[in-house]
């Protein structure tokens, strides 16, 4: 029986051009100026940590920018970089620059769901900060009273990694077979079922992962029962 359902959002809650565009676009055009004014702060670790995983010892705020930015258009989830965008975007949503953008099917989904019961969890790649703001500051109105916990690449680890999937059912109490995870990503559906989790896919219209055999698959969450076996 179905007991938790853990989200992902890029592709699954949300449109990938709405994390990529706005996040993303958002965190390239403030990173120097944050790098530059925040050394005190959050950016001293930024830089610091940036310059060991670039090899890059004496590289400034403006070369590190130059880095991050790099590894933001290839996609490279280095911590740094999301402890950067993290506390950047935290500034764009509570100036109403940035807001949390969903499919339509998602908040009554997810709002019914809490209301039957179920335990709701969000496993992204973006940092567990820009998550939370992201459903709080949500063009749906504030859906983080719906999430019990969020998960990241540093508090679980790499999504295609079935031992991400094993820590997450420890640290939420809940048996692997009564977890539900959903997701647009074949390998992750993948890793999550090598850890005994139940998993549905998610394909929307004009997003870019294709569905993969075996996993069922929907294009909505409106055709999704919690209560039936998912496969």
């Amino acid at each position: 029986m179905t007991r938790a359902i853990v989200l992902d959002i890029e592709g699954t809650t949300s449109p990938t051009d709405a994390v990529r565009t706005d996040l993303y676009g958002y965190t390239s055009a403030h990173l120097p100026t944050w790098l530059s004014e925040n050394t005190d702060g959050t950016a001293d670790s930024v830089l610091t940590a940036t310059r060991e995983l670039a090899g890059e010892p004496d590289a400034g705020p403006e070369r590190v920018a130059e880095i991050l930015r790099g590894w933001l258009e290839s996609d490279v989830k280095a911590e740094p970089l999301k402890t950067a965008q993290g506390a950047i975007c935290a500034q764009g949503f509570r100036t109403g620059a940035l807001r949390g953008r969903f499919f339509d099917d998602v908040a009554p989904t997810l709002k019914a769901w809490h209301a039957d019961g179920f335990q709701l969890f969000v496993y992204s790649s973006g940092s567990e900060r820009n998550q939370r703001d992201w459903f709080t500051f949500a063009d749906a109105g504030d859906l983080s009273g719906l999430i019990t916990d969020h998960f990241d690449l540093v508090t679980a680890g790499p999504k295609r990694e079935p031992a991400s999937y094993e820590s997450i059912a420890d640290r939420i109490g809940v048996s692997p077979p009564d977890i539900l995870f959903l997701s647009d990503h074949p390998d992750e559906l993948d890793a999550a079922v090598a850890a005994g989790w139940q998993v549905v896919g998610v394909h929307r219209p004009d997003e870019p992962n294709p569905p993969r055999p075996p996993h069922r698959w929907v294009s909505s969450f409106a055709d999704i029962d919690p209560q039936l076996p998912a496969h």
